[in-house]
């Protein structure tokens, strides 16, 4: 869910609430997932609020040799229509 205002330094409670009401949350992952303090959290609290996560690579090239704990239990597959489709099915 896009926000169309930078958010102040309560983003959190607004992004919190924003993802209780996500049926599910696709987490776009690359070699710079890691270092994404926010993606990480947003990851996390998704995982807190028992919405279902499906991480999804950005591309071939850019994919980490290894994942971040954070995506422990998140299946993460490649980008293709077909696994989108799979997921959102799945909702």
């Amino acid at each position: 869910m896009s926000v169309k205002e930078p958010w102040d330094e309560q983003w959190k409670t607004k992004c919190r609430a924003r993802i209780k009401g996500c049926d599910g949350t696709i987490a776009l992952v690359s070699k710079s997932t890691k270092n994404a303090a926010g993606q990480l959290w947003e990851i996390n609290t998704s995982k807190e609020e028992g919405v279902p996560v499906r991480g999804i690579y950005t591309t071939t090239d850019d994919r980490p040799t290894s994942l971040p704990a954070d995506l422990t239990g998140i299946s993460v597959v490649g980008w293709t229509w077909a696994n989108i489709k799979a997921f959102l099915d799945t909702l």
